[in-house]
């Protein structure tokens, strides 16, 4: 279980195969205390396990199935991604309740400016649109954001000058694929607007 609060943007360093899973080899500084092998990390939102660790390396196993239904398969060697340590029983709750099972992926169709406030504005499968809640929680690529709007197939989220510099928003634009996680409370709901 995670916060949505990046703790850190990591490089990928290595990519590489062993059978069907693919290893990654991930560069960080910031989240490596306290970390161990068998620990959960979330890489752009998506729950992965610490299989070595090396210095300031990270390594991990990504099966076939992760690589299809996440942007993970996207990731190209010195790409950027967003790092955050699982919670611990008694943190403190910055952001919502995020499990690191990516539950779709959407396009970027707009980046730009609307009323002095950077906008992101994201298409995804219309299947998922009823837990799209306006002012409800979601996270993208693992941050922890709020919806502003809805429209058939797409939602907006607005982004403080803060995310966007410590978070890998500020590399993504129209296009790019992003990892979409809705907020488990709002699929326990079965929310439908």
């Amino acid at each position: 279980m995670f916060s949505g609060i990046v703790e850190e943007l990591g490089e990928l360093k290595k990519i590489s195969k062993r059978g069907n899973v693919t290893l990654f080899k991930i560069q960080a500084e910031k989240i490596l205390k306290d970390v161990f092998i068998g620990d959960s990390i979330s890489v752009n939102g998506t729950c992965l396990t610490i299989i070595k660790r090396e210095l300031n390396i990270l390594g991990f196993e990504v099966m076939p199935q992760t690589l299809k239904v996440t942007n993970l398969g996207v990731l190209r060697i010195k790409d950027k991604v967003n790092l955050e340590r699982a919670l611990r029983i008694g943190d403190r709750l910055s952001g919502h309740f995020v499990t690191g099972h990516i539950d779709c992926t959407g396009i970027i169709r707009r980046k730009n400016y609307l009323n002095d406030n950077l906008c992101f504005e994201i298409a995804i499968p219309t299947k998922f649109m009823h837990y799209v809640l306006p002012q409800g929680s979601i996270a993208i690529d693992g941050i922890s954001l709020t919806i502003v709007d809805k429209k058939s197939n797409t939602f907006t989220i607005y982004i403080i000058p803060h995310t966007l510099k410590n978070t890998t928003l500020g590399f993504k634009g129209p296009s790019d694929k992003v990892n979409i996680e809705f907020d488990i409370l709002a699929k326990r709901a079965n929310v439908s607007i």
